[in-house]
């Protein structure tokens, strides 16, 4: 059976106090504090949120992440604000990106004249590689 804690005065010793929407409500016997036990929400990899920051840092959009790593949006915009993440302003180069096997990416990184004039970082993807690769505006 899971502890429950309070969350004022960390005690082990509570009792039940009803339940509001549908969730048990608990009184601290130590400090009289009321509380319920905070609802665990999905548990995302850890491997995820850093590829997920990785990414917005090197200037992919929130809704690119989300269809890359299948991961909310939502989730991304909130990991970059909890962990205080600022992208460096960049207006002279677009990133751009490509999602390949291993295959792939040997013979993209044959094709040396591809990657003339733009910076390139290779990232581990799971089972797969991204390559995001940065042009300079046309003007």
């Amino acid at each position: 059976m899971e502890k429950i804690f309070c969350p004022k005065c960390k005690s082990q010793e509570y009792t039940k106090s009803g339940v509001v929407k549908g969730r048990q409500r608990y009184k601290c016997k130590d400090c009289g504090y009321f509380y319920t036990v905070t609802k665990e929400g999905k548990n995302i990899d850890s491997y995820y949120v850093i590829k997920a920051l990785q990414l917005y840092i090197e200037g992919v959009t929130f809704r690119e992440i989300e269809r890359i790593l299948g991961i909310s949006h939502v989730s991304v915009m909130n990991w970059v604000k909890k962990f205080g993440i600022t992208r460096p302003e960049n207006l002279e180069y677009k990133p751009t990106y490509q999602v390949l096997s291993h295959d792939e990416l040997v013979e993209f990184s044959k094709n040396r004249q591809d990657l003339k004039g733009a910076g390139v970082l290779i990232t581990e993807l799971g089972d797969k590689y991204m390559v995001i690769r940065w042009d300079r505006f046309k003007h």
